[in-house]
């Protein structure tokens, strides 16, 4: 049961698709499109209606269509008769038309009422005769040369002439254009004739006034190159002129320059030869200055010789005498403090052990502050005897001291008087005389001086002769003998 059940379902679904296919394919049969080359008119129960652009269904047995082409028709106007034009002359024209159905749908109607069941031969017959009446009757009413010559004019009438009519049969002229005119009698060959000699003429009347004027510019031309070379030649006479009076004042100028540039060369020579002799003057006394240096290093080098012999001199003293002294009470005194230990020893040495041990601790205390106070002493009397000895050193070489002494303070005392000029940045010298008085030689002279001033200076400071001290500078490397040796050399 189930299964014939489920069989009659696939036989009405198998039915069902069927019908479903075929009732397709009968709407595709009925559906009809109008492609934008052409229009469709279909009429039947419904009346008249145009479709463009789209489809429609349309209904077997009550409905129909016919396609009406909206394409562009293109044919040659030309009348097998000869057209007379206002003049009277025969002529023979050829032109070309471009028409096509309008695209609304009213002049789609009127246009499938008049030519939807002729064909495409008779449609274009019918549309050539009223062209061909047209073109007659425009003809007639122009002239051979606007014919000719105006063929555009000939056009936009043909145009505007037919549009009426055309619009009446659902058309428009798109374009009107005349290929050829022609006539047996040549007229238009012969209309162009005057023209011809005329143009003829004024080409040879205008190539004889070209070459007249040719001649003319020519001659013109000549005469301004001839003018021309003469400024020119003006013109290069003045510019040699002007150069060599360029060339001239150069060379004045390069002469003046030369004999500036040979002033300035001798100016800077002398200047130079003048800093020369400065400089040189200064390292001169930069010299003196030096040595002067040098011999009061020298001096102060043998004052400190002086000075280390005299202290070699003390310790030699403390070292013999005062040492050997100090070394004999030290001994004494520890032979002494040894012999009394000993004897304390002895005497206590029953004692006990503590008081024993303190007693003698008292003993190396005080005994130790002896000791310090005998050192403290020798050595008072050794500094005593050595500042005896640096006095009567000091009394040996008095003389000598105060001599060195002035000696070595002159280079100071020059330095500074000279020391003024060191914070002079330039010196101009303005030279009026000549010989040794005279320049850089009169500064450095005038300083000579002022040094050469300096003993009468310590003489009116310090009172003493400088005849007299170093008169005596001789005598005083001769040492009178010590009392010490005339005792020594009395005993001998």
């Amino acid at each position: 049961m189930l299964q014939n059940l489920s069989s009659e379902v696939f036989v009405i679904a198998g039915l069902m698709v069927l019908t479903i296919l075929f009732l397709m394919m009968i709407m595709a049969r009925l559906y009809r499109k109008a492609g934008p080359h052409e229009a469709l008119v279909v009429y039947g129960f419904r009346g008249t209606r145009i479709v463009k652009g789209g489809g429609t269904v349309i209904f077997p047995l009550v409905e129909n269509c016919r396609e009406l082409s909206l394409q562009l028709m293109s044919f040659d106007v030309a009348p097998q008769q000869d057209l007379y034009t206002k003049q009277g002359v025969a002529v023979t024209v050829e032109a070309v038309a471009q028409i096509k159905v309008k695209s609304d749908p009213e002049s789609i109607k009127t246009a499938s009422e008049q030519f939807l069941t002729k064909t495409d031969q008779a449609r274009e017959g019918l549309i050539r005769l009223v062209m061909e009446g047209h073109l007659r009757g425009i003809i007639g009413q122009l002239s051979v040369e606007q014919i000719v010559k105006e063929p555009e004019m000939v056009g936009d009438r043909m145009r505007s002439t037919c549009a009426e009519d055309m619009n009446k049969m659902g058309l428009e002229v798109i374009s009107f254009t005349i290929k050829e005119v022609r006539d047996k009698n040549e007229y238009i060959a012969n209309m162009g004739r005057p023209d011809v000699a005329r143009i003829k003429r004024d080409a040879d009347v205008a190539a004889a006034e070209a070459e007249r004027d040719t001649a003319i510019k020519r001659a013109e031309a000549m005469r301004s190159a001839s003018i021309a070379k003469a400024q020119a030649d003006q013109e290069r006479v003045l510019a040699e002129t002007l150069s060599l009076t360029k060339q001239a004042e150069a060379q004045r100028d390069l002469e003046i320059k030369k004999a500036e540039y040979q002033e300035s060369t001798k100016r800077q020579q002398a200047q130079a030869d003048k800093a020369y002799d400065i400089q040189a003057n200064i390292m001169q006394q930069q010299v003196i200055a030096e040595a002067v240096k040098v011999r009061q290093v020298e001096k102060e080098q043998e004052i400190k010789v002086q000075e280390a012999e005299i202290v070699r001199h003390e310790k030699e003293l403390i070292a013999t005498t005062l040492k050997q002294a100090e070394i004999d009470r030290k001994r004494i005194e520890t032979l002494a403090a040894a012999e009394k230990a000993r004897v304390i020893a002895e005497a206590e040495g029953r004692a006990s052990q503590k008081r024993l041990d303190g007693e003698a601790e008292a003993d190396i205390i005080r005994k130790k502050g002896g000791a310090e106070a005998d050192i403290i002493l020798a050595k008072g009397e050794a500094e005593a005897k050595a500042m005896n000895v640096k006095a009567e050193a000091y009394q040996e070489w008095n003389q000598a001291a105060v001599v060195d002494k002035l000696i070595t303070g002159m280079p100071e005392v020059v330095r500074a008087l000279a020391s003024p000029l060191a914070n002079v940045d330039k010196i101009t010298v303005v030279s009026t005389g000549d010989g040794h008085s005279a320049g850089m030689s009169k500064i450095t002279g005038d300083m000579a001086a002022m040094a050469a001033q300096i003993p009468a200076l310590f003489e009116t400071l310090s009172g003493m002769k400088m005849e007299e001290l170093l008169g005596k500078v001789k005598q005083i490397g001769d040492k009178p003998p010590r009392p010490d040796d005339k005792g020594k050399g009395a005993t001998s």
